[in-house]
């Protein structure tokens, strides 16, 4: 089938198709892909990845309008990042994220940004968080008109904290589908 080559047995796509639309991995069997086929496997492909991605895509922008890594500006950058959060940057850190790993999440649609992205506020302390968002608002401050950088960092975290917890609900949504149902049951007796 052209589509089995693409799923993994575990991913939200596949469970989407078996749970969801009561269509099997190898299906169909021996026939070929008519248009309804397709349109079936398109919806599904929407329905599962176009809200991670767009959110994963979302956090990549965010770490994309600071400082470039190993440029002159983005060495400053990180270094005051790790200065102003201590260990609890690291999880954001270049050189931890390591080479594409932010185009591999976006194109698999994982939650590894969302992840280090709320790992990274977990730990900082109420100090350390307006030392970081005052760091991000000075790299930020020199492309917008509104005035204090500190608040320019604050949005930035708010965004990114925001949108890496809308990755993590949807992929829990996604694989918990015996939840909503008992959700909807229980408000629906109420």
């Amino acid at each position: 089938m052209i589509v089995q080559p693409f799923l993994d047995g575990d991913g939200e796509l596949a469970q989407h198709l078996v749970k969801q639309l009561n269509t099997p991995l190898d299906w169909p069997e021996h026939g070929g892909l008519n248009a309804g086929h397709v349109a079936r496997i398109a919806s599904a492909a929407a329905c599962d990845t176009s809200y991670n991605q767009a959110a994963n895509g979302h956090l990549a922008d965010l770490f994309a309008a600071l400082p470039l890594p190993g440029t002159p500006e983005g060495d400053e950058f990180w270094v005051a990042m790790l200065d102003a959060g201590g260990n609890a940057a690291l999880y954001i850190d270049p050189g931890n994220m390591g080479g594409a790993f932010f185009e591999r999440l976006v194109a698999a649609n994982g939650a590894g940004i969302a992840d280090r992205v709320l790992s990274l506020l977990a730990e900082l302390d109420d100090q350390q968080r307006d030392a970081v968002a005052k760091v991000i608002g000075d790299a930020l401050a020199h492309d917008t008109l509104i005035a204090g950088s500190r608040y320019l960092g604050q949005l930035w975290l708010r965004d990114a904290e925001t949108t890496a917890w809308h990755v993590l609900l949807a992929r829990r949504r996604l694989h918990q589908t015996e939840d909503r149902k008992r959700f909807l049951e229980a408000w629906g007796n109420a």
